[in-house]
């Protein structure tokens, strides 16, 4: 149990400094400026070792089901910490509930399978961006990854749930959304780890 706390605090934390790179993305007009600053809040998930759901699904291949338990306690964990950020922000003078409708918008407008595909890619990125940072201890790869992600559409579960709180627009149908972004990131997440796994036994 107290393992299982400790690992929800580090989600909620990277939840946290997750919605504040959202709040920055939301309030620059340039995108690419914006999609670079955004990426301050994986930089500090990893420097401080927060849990963040696509930074650490990617391992989950041959991992005991105990791991994906675990999995399952980082995502709420994120979700309650993007949650806080969008709620508090919701009550300052920041302009960011009407950016963030425009975005969430053609999200929900999207198809489950676009939608789908656009998350699988995101999960790519992440993993390539985290696994390329720990191999080689060089932040660039973090800025890279997100911000390219960012900038191709791609969708990321957990920074969508930031987005979904400052707009409010969470419903049955948005929660699904996130689901499925969820899936999407997961396999996109393991994706590369499996074709090596694949590779290597041949």
């Amino acid at each position: 149990m107290g393992e299982h706390v400790k690992t929800f605090l580090d989600a909620f934390l990277a939840g946290i400094v997750i919605g504040i790179g959202g709040v920055v993305y939301l309030g620059v007009e340039n995108r690419i400026a914006g999609s670079l600053l955004f990426t301050v809040g994986l930089y500090a998930i990893v420097l401080n070792q927060f849990a963040l759901y696509t930074g650490k699904i990617g391992y989950a291949l041959g991992r005991p089901l105990a791991y994906m338990a675990e999995m399952g306690v980082v995502w709420f964990g994120n979700l309650c910490g993007t949650f806080t950020t969008g709620t508090l922000v919701s009550f300052t003078r920041l302009k960011t509930a009407r950016a963030a409708a425009g975005i969430c918008a053609v999200k929900l407008e999207d198809s489950l399978s676009g939608i789908l595909i656009l998350a699988f890619f995101c999960g790519m990125l992440m993993y390539i961006a985290v696994d390329g940072y720990k191999s080689k201890g060089n932040p660039v790869i973090l800025f890279l990854g997100v911000s390219v992600f960012i900038l191709a559409g791609f969708e990321h579960c957990i920074a969508n749930m930031f987005y979904f709180t400052v707009a409010g627009v969470w419903s049955l149908k948005a929660l699904v959304y996130i689901l499925v972004m969820t899936l999407g990131n997961s396999a996109g997440g393991m994706f590369i780890p499996f074709i090596r796994k694949v590779g290597q036994r041949t």
